[in-house]
């Protein structure tokens, strides 16, 4: 009998979680070490338990599930990350992906389908939804036009936001100049970072050079 495979289970409704639980544990192939309700709690129990596939939620209070995706990454690469999700939208797919999910699945599949693709995560195989994928080859094809539809996803205090930080201004200097609390201006730069598909601030600041979000005169 080949090992079962660790499986944790991250999502705010428990309903969901116990459903799942319920169909994985009633299979073979799965053992159901814990679940969380939260980012949080997941990174304590990736921490202690250090499972071979995690079945993530997006949408969480607190912490949610990109920021929890890229820390359990940090914390357990050997981890692999399933993201199940009901929205399939670009301000979600590329982050998630970037922060180091695996697989992308939508909560429209079946649970066989959900099974087949924890199994193939633990195996370090892809699994993404037909509408993910689609979304992914028209990014690289250039099919999108993104640029004008990413900026216009930004918010007019975004916009400022990332003319500062183009400009080498720090967190501290963004809440200063703008009369905002450092927190404030972090959850800014992750939503900038976010809509436009960047992993950090430098690339957001070579990102805002190149579009002429900012010019020299500033």
């Amino acid at each position: 009998m080949s090992e079962l495979i660790n499986v944790i289970i991250v999502d705010d409704h428990e309903i969901i979680r116990k459903g799942i639980r319920a169909y994985l544990e009633s299979t073979s192939e799965f053992r159901v070490v814990a679940e969380a309700a939260s980012g949080e709690e997941a990174l304590r129990l990736v921490t202690e338990m250090v499972p071979d596939v995690v079945l993530m939620d997006l949408i969480m209070p607190g912490m949610d599930g990109i920021k929890t995706t890229r820390e359990i990454k940090n914390i357990s690469p050997r981890t692999q990350i399933v993201v199940l999700t009901s929205f399939h939208e670009d301000v979600h797919i590329f982050p998630a992906l970037k922060a180091g999910a695996i697989s992308y699945i939508l909560k429209d599949v079946t649970m066989d389908e959900l099974a087949d693709s924890l199994q193939r995560a633990a195996r370090r195989e892809v699994t993404l939804d037909s509408l993910v994928a689609e979304r992914i080859l028209r990014s690289i094809r250039g099919e999108d036009s993104a640029d004008g539809l990413l900026f216009a996803e930004l918010t007019e205090r975004e916009f400022e936001v990332l003319k500062l930080i183009a400009n080498a201004q720090t967190n501290s200097q963004i809440a200063e100049q703008l009369s905002i609390s450092h927190s404030t201006v972090k959850g800014y730069v992750s939503n900038i970072l976010s809509k436009l598909h960047l992993g950090d601030r430098t690339q957001a600041a070579v990102y805002a050079w190149q579009k002429g979000i900012v010019q020299r005169e500033e």
